[in-house]
């Protein structure tokens, strides 16, 4: 197993919890599941950055909607915290010869831990695009 196998199965860990374990999701953000994921979600593994209260940190999405991302890290960043986060999608996902840069402001409604990683759930309050 190489070091990219590692991340792979790190990643696909974090959107099982997302996708095939609600019940047990619910044990990390309480209240109802349902209501706090009415978006579609879509399955994006994307490079992120995060500026928090702690400072940077490199990121990875595992899933978007309309409503927030799903990121891994290797911080955690506690459940009311205002964050800045920046996701680069590349020209040739989105149809564009140059990559585009999403700026983004959230906060953080829930965290957790997954196989040594943690999971941050964050709500997206404002958003703007840039070409790289």
């Amino acid at each position: 197993m190489n070091a990219s196998d590692g991340a792979s199965a790190r990643k696909g860990a974090f959107v099982g919890v997302e996708r095939d374990n609600d019940q047990s999701m619910m044990e990390h953000v309480g209240g109802n599941f349902a209501e706090m994921q009415s978006a579609p979600r879509f399955p994006l593994q994307l490079s992120a950055s995060v500026k928090g209260q702690q400072g940077p940190c490199i990121a990875e999405t595992c899933n978007i909607s309309a409503n927030g991302v799903l990121l891994a890290m290797d911080r955690d960043v506690p459940v009311g915290s205002a964050v800045d986060f920046t996701i680069l999608l590349p020209g040739k996902v989105v149809g564009s010869s140059a990559d585009v840069q999403i700026d983004c402001r959230g906060r953080v409604v829930r965290s957790f831990e997954d196989q040594g990683r943690r999971g941050v759930g964050v709500v997206i309050d404002e958003y703007h695009f840039e070409r790289s």
